[in-house]
């Protein structure tokens, strides 16, 4: 990396610790790391910290060969970790092998009232400096909160994909709007910016989804072709396309449990600068991309699928077609908001 790139990495450290996590002199952060993260990146992030005046440590662990969440667990003193977590004021999470959803994370969220937790996993240099340094961070707050007002108001939510996703679901009121614009300055877990979506209420979603970027695991690479699913009240009821389709059909039925294959949430991209790499924290935020979250408690997995290019309807009015914004107010924010 060019001395270049390492500056503008500082500079997106420093707009991490400031802008997006607000860390004050004499906070105690912790950044954890496994054996596949990248140590550019977390040295950048605890040398900006230390020179602010925060108490900071960093703390490696192997990456775990079984997965992640839960089943990163394997290679891990969980207990040590969790009384670790319990005890800082910011969490930091670059792990390859995410942590989130673990009984580290579950621990640490629920023990550590103060916590401020950013899950930044498989976070890379280039995605660092285009997710946090080289966005206008304050206009994409703008454009995320006025979308977000119009998805608390729908009930009825429509999305369609050019490769073939059709599903609808009606949104609980008392479920919060997911919101990630980079604003983690209260205790909580928190995102990279640039998402916006809803968590599903149970037996929510029916339709047909098309995952045609990345399932992410099993798969660490992205897909060599689509997988095609049916769901029927918020559950992947059947499982269509080629040889990946049956690996990730194997994958689900070995938690041998129906949550597997629940769908929780669902997030659409609408980052400017993300580009689409194999990188899955970056790929689910490239712009009108769709972020399907498959599992959920009391299942021990965490699993993302991918679909590319969404048009999304609330209430039936039309707001985005395949990725281009068709609401006035926010097209003109948009067009700011991309400009170089």
């Amino acid at each position: 990396m060019s001395k270049t790139r390492y500056w503008e990495l500082v500079h997106a450290a420093a707009v991490l610790l400031n802008d997006i996590l607000g860390v004050k002199r004499g906070e105690s952060i912790v950044v954890t790391a496994d054996s596949l993260s990248d140590e550019t990146v977390v040295e950048a992030i605890t040398s900006v910290a230390h020179a602010q005046g925060a108490k900071v440590l960093e703390v490696w662990m192997p990456a775990s060969p079984r997965g992640v969440g839960k089943q990163a667990e394997v290679v891990l003193p969980v207990e040590a970790l969790s009384s670790l977590l319990s005890r800082v004021d910011v969490w930091v999470e670059l792990n390859y092998q995410w942590l989130h959803g673990s009984t580290i994370y579950e621990r640490a969220t629920s023990e550590n009232r103060k916590l401020r937790y950013m899950c930044m996993a498989r976070m890379g240099v280039e995605q660092m400096i285009r997710l946090i340094g080289e966005v206008n961070l304050q206009l994409l707050r703008v454009f995320q909160d006025k979308l977000v007002e119009l998805m608390r108001k729908a009930r009825y939510i429509r999305m369609r994909s050019p490769a073939g996703t059709d599903v609808a679901f009606e949104r609980d009121p008392s479920i919060p709007v997911i919101n990630e614009k980079g604003e983690a300055f209260k205790p909580g877990t928190y995102m990279v910016p640039g998402q916006v979506g809803w968590v599903l209420a149970p037996e929510g979603v029916n339709g047909v989804i098309i995952f045609d970027w990345a399932i992410s695991p099993p798969f660490e690479e992205p897909l060599r072709e689509p997988i095609r699913v049916r769901v029927e009240k918020g559950v992947i009821r059947r499982i269509d396309g080629g040889k990946e389709a049956r690996i990730f059909e194997k994958w689900l039925e070995s938690f041998k449990i129906e949550e597997a294959y629940k769908l929780s949430y669902v997030c659409i991209g609408v980052h400017p600068r993300a580009k689409l790499t194999p990188n899955i924290v970056e790929a689910v935020r490239v712009w009108a991309t769709a972020e399907w979250g498959i599992g959920v408690p009391p299942a021990s997995l965490y699993a993302v699928g991918v679909s590319l290019d969404s048009s999304l309807w609330l209430d039936n009015v039309p707001v985005l077609e395949e990725g281009r914004v068709l609401v006035p107010e926010l097209a003109e924010v948009v067009s700011a908001l991309k400009a170089p």
